[in-house]
């Protein structure tokens, strides 16, 4: 499919040069990316994050639609569960995706989450220091008690704001489970440098040049 120059390039990669190769697929040119494309999504609850979805559910690129994607190959940063809601960063900065996610860049990622129950001083120390899941121990959690309620009915339900470096499967829904809570909704609230602000629910924005900057300067780059 990829030919350079004419030549199929061999199976370890070539290095191209844009200015004087001509790349085609399927016998189409294609040239790089000349500006990337930073989207910030509110991401509604039930959206899938994803870029397509066999089932034809509502998928983030869905929410939003060409005027967010602008003819660019957008993809989500990282993940959040169809049940989650809150920031999602969409773009085609392959380079950066890669450092936001990656757990050896330790870019913090905070959560709103509201559990069942109250968690005790226990609880929360155990999160703090780092608690054991069965794909292993995980790096100590920033969490603080927002507020507490106590229906009779229901035994109470706590706002908590998590903060972790880590980016594994439900991971801030497993943690909390660990420790003797349920999940009752999550919302993510930053990435990074970014926040997610007065944005409604299914709105998006595109990133600022000085919010950009910050990421990459959040990712090492």
């Amino acid at each position: 499919m990829v030919r350079v120059n004419g030549r199929r390039p061999p199976a370890n990669g070539a290095l191209v040069d844009p200015e004087r190769d001509h790349v085609t697929v399927d016998g189409r040119p294609v040239k790089p990316v000349a500006a990337h494309r930073y989207v910030l999504l509110n991401k509604p609850l039930g959206a899938i994050t994803t870029a397509r979805d066999e089932a034809s559910r509502t998928t983030v690129l869905d929410v939003i639609g060409e005027a967010g994607a602008q003819g660019h190959r957008l993809f989500p940063v990282g993940r959040l569960d169809g049940d989650s809601t809150g920031l999602l960063l969409l773009t085609d900065d392959g380079d950066l995706a890669y450092r936001l996610t990656h757990p050896r860049y330790k870019v913090p990622k905070e959560y709103l989450v509201t559990v069942a129950g109250v968690p005790s001083e226990a609880d929360l120390n155990g999160l703090r220091r780092g608690v054991k899941l069965d794909d292993g121990m995980t790096a100590p959690a920033d969490v603080r008690v927002v507020r507490s309620t106590r229906p009779v009915r229901e035994g109470g339900r706590t706002e908590l704001t998590v903060v972790i470096s880590e980016g594994r499967n439900r991971q801030v829904r497993r943690m909390l489970q660990a420790v003797g809570h349920i999940v009752v909704a999550l919302r993510r609230t930053g990435f990074g440098p970014l926040r997610l602000g007065r944005l409604r629910v299914g709105g998006w924005r595109v990133l600022t040049g000085a919010e950009v900057t910050a990421l990459c300067r959040a990712a090492g780059l």
